[in-house]
């Protein structure tokens, strides 16, 4: 059972954690045939069930998943395996019968909206459920209030609301002002672009998977991957000094790790070239600039020529360019996350004259 435990807590290294993440991506894209049969998604939701189920038998699982601030992303968990593979069984589904000549099945329904009875009773069923579930989960679940904040005894680890967990992640490999403003105002701008950025009707109003392979995917992967992993790491594996731990380990405050977070001019100029660091930021930097500069600037317009020059055509210049660079601010976090993981690299620019970290 320890072996278990010690494969399990081995698993949930970040690095393992996140690469490991991304490869059930791209089976569940690959795979969607087998994916959508009702033995893998019911499966899959039990095989889950039972992993917190025996989990609650080891103290330091038990103390981290039943406190009251968690088990509401315990059952975010289950939500979201179960709404992923329930779309990618509705799309596996319509893709079949529009193979098939038929057309989506909400399609063939288009004309007909069942309100009564079916859509009353069915709202008056879920309004009666959710209300005894809430009352059951008020009277057996404390809730988790604690004492007003006394700024000589801050709690470790100190973290912010689930929902806000994300970007509290996102401060560990980006300066505040990148993490705190740039990204989630991007996030926010992102979202609203999508519709004039995308303008192909297919997909609107019904499942599909084979009509909006790339859009589907990118979605998932900044969805499920991403802002669902940042909240379950920071959630159940970050622990205190905001060190990482395993499910199935201690949390001990005296828990150090020995990293040593460098900056790409340090690797350049100390490392590479075996000098001292300029004194003049812009020689110092130039390195990460120009790597910053290409990411930007020049990159989309490789991609238009090579990888992306069909959505180029199709999309034309104006909303190519918009959407490759949101695309490239999303993609921006897990290079971080893995270049910080991986060579502890903290800053790619990082010019303390002026505050401007990237």
């Amino acid at each position: 059972m320890n072996f278990l435990k010690s494969i399990i807590n081995a698993v949930a290294d970040p690095r393992l954690f996140f690469l490991l993440a991304c490869g059930l991506l791209v089976l569940v894209v690959w795979q969607r045939e087998r994916v959508a049969s009702n033995v893998v998604g019911y499966g899959g939701l039990a095989a889950l069930a039972i992993f917190f189920i025996f989990g609650t038998f080891d103290p330091n699982f038990r103390l981290i998943v039943t406190k009251p601030d968690n088990v509401p992303i315990v059952g975010l968990i289950f939500l979201l395996v179960f709404f992923i593979w329930y779309s990618i069984r509705e799309g596996v589904l319509n893709d079949r019968r529009i193979a098939a000549g038929l057309g989506p099945i909400e399609k063939a329904e288009s004309d007909r909206v069942w309100v009564w009875p079916d859509l009353v009773y069915i709202e008056l069923i879920a309004l009666i459920l959710c209300s005894v579930l809430l009352i059951v989960w008020s009277i057996f679940l404390k809730a988790p209030l604690e004492q007003p904040a006394n700024p000589a005894n801050t709690p470790n680890p100190s973290k912010a609301p689930w929902y806000f967990l994300g970007l509290q992640e996102m401060l560990v490999y980006f300066d505040p002002w990148l993490a705190g403003v740039v990204l989630p105002s991007l996030i926010i701008v992102g979202l609203i672009c999508i519709p004039y950025i995308d303008k192909n009707p297919k997909g609107n109003g019904y499942y599909t998977f084979t009509e909006r392979k790339a859009e589907i995917t990118i979605f998932m992967f900044g969805f499920a991957v991403l802002w669902s992993s940042l909240i379950v790491l920071g959630t159940f594996l970050r622990g205190p000094n905001w060190n990482f731990f395993g499910p199935f380990e201690f949390w001990d405050i005296h828990k150090l790790a020995a990293l040593t977070n460098v900056n790409l001019s340090e690797y350049v100029w100390v490392r590479a070239f075996r000098t001292g660091l300029p004194s003049f930021w812009l020689v110092r930097e130039i390195f990460g600039i120009l790597l910053v500069v290409f990411y930007v600037f020049a990159l989309p317009v490789i991609l238009a020529k090579a990888w992306f020059k069909g959505y180029y055509e199709k999309l034309g210049g104006p909303r190519y360019y918009v959407g490759t660079g949101l695309f490239l601010m999303m993609m921006a976090l897990p290079i971080k996350m893995l270049l910080r993981w991986l060579f502890n690299l903290k800053y790619i620019v990082a010019i303390p004259e002026f505050f401007f970290n990237i």
